[in-house]
């Protein structure tokens, strides 16, 4: 990774990991870039509420500034979600086998996401700075495959306990938590996308 994106990546998962779901825009007034750029993603109000708050971040008008910012994001809630759910199987005694399972099953995708939107973080970096057509797209064909197969995994943590007779409190918990990453997610796959049709067209 390039060093400007090393330094991105860590000032931005040493905040993003205090960041809850509820995190409000800017009160000063939503950014008309992240604003419009949202309106591409399946879930355009998450996507400002939680861009909006690394506004200072992005540089106006930059398509991968929000990918990246918005892909780190992604990473930074997997991973603090991946732990949550690892700690459950420790701090909450007394599951039933399938309940166990379910959890164990979920901790193993959740980090298989974590993996790929690393990969793709760095991936990410390095697109921007490809100067031929052919190598960008190659490099913005793997991350769009790596934070596809991210969401996948999310998206089978979330299976698993689809019908089980697990605590209700429990599942609910799990399931809130999986559920928004998830959309973050899918969110930054959505302006991932944006951005490599948008540099494709640019790139000869």
């Amino acid at each position: 990774m390039e060093p400007k994106y090393t330094i991105f990546l860590v000032l931005l998962l040493s905040t993003a990991t205090l960041q809850s779901s509820s995190t409000n825009p800017n009160r000063s007034g939503q950014d008309p870039f992240i604003f419009s750029s949202c309106q591409t993603t399946r879930y355009p109000t998450l996507c400002v509420r939680t861009l909006s708050a690394y506004a200072t971040m992005i540089r106006h008008n930059n398509d991968q500034d929000l990918a990246q910012t918005a892909l780190t994001i992604s990473l930074a809630r997997a991973r603090s979600v991946a732990i949550f759910v690892a700690k459950l199987t420790k701090g909450t005694p007394g599951f039933k086998r399938r309940e166990y399972l379910a959890i164990k099953d979920c901790i193993e995708v959740l980090g298989n996401s974590v993996d790929r939107l690393g990969q793709s973080v760095k991936e990410l970096g390095r697109a921007g700075h490809a100067v031929a057509s052919e190598d960008f797209m190659w490099k913005m064909s793997n991350v769009q495959t790596w934070v596809s197969a991210a969401l996948t995994d999310e998206t089978t943590c979330l299976d698993g306990f689809s019908g089980q007779a697990m605590g209700g409190k429990v599942k609910r918990l799990i399931r809130s938590k999986v559920v928004h990453v998830a959309q973050v997610t899918s969110n930054a796959l959505a302006l991932v996308n944006h951005f490599a049709e948008k540099r494709s067209v640019q790139i000869p």
